[in-house]
C-alpha cells in the first residue's frame, strides 16, 4: 500500500524543490543566501507538517538563521578582488 501525503505538505515539497532549483540558477552570492534561508524555512514548516516538531524548531534555528548570518557574514568579509 503506498501511503498518502497531506496535500499541504505537497505543496511545500514542490516549494523546496524550486528554491533548491532557483540557488543553483542564480549568480548573486547574497541572492543565493536568502534563497537558501527560505529552503530551510520550508523545510522547517514541512517538518513541523509531518508532526516532527522538534527536528523543524533546529531547522529554523540552525538553517535558516545562523546560517544565514554564517554565509552573509562570509560574503561580506571576503575579498573578491579585480574582478
Amino acid at each position: 500500500m503506498i501511503p498518502t501525503l497531506d496535500p499541504l505538505a505537497v505543496v511545500f515539497l514542490t516549494l523546496m524543490i524550486i528554491c533548491a532549483i532557483s540557488v543553483l540558477a542564480v549568480r548573486d552570492l547574497l541572492t543565493s543566501v536568502t534563497i537558501f534561508g527560505t529552503f530551510s524555512f520550508f523545510s522547517a514548516t514541512y517538518f513541523a507538517i509531518l508532526g516532527a516538531v522538534d527536528v523543524a524548531f533546529t531547522e529554523a534555528a540552525v538553517g535558516a538563521a545562523i546560517t544565514a548570518v554564517f554565509f552573509v557574514t562570509a560574503i561580506f568579509r571576503t575579498d573578491r578582488g579585480a574582478d
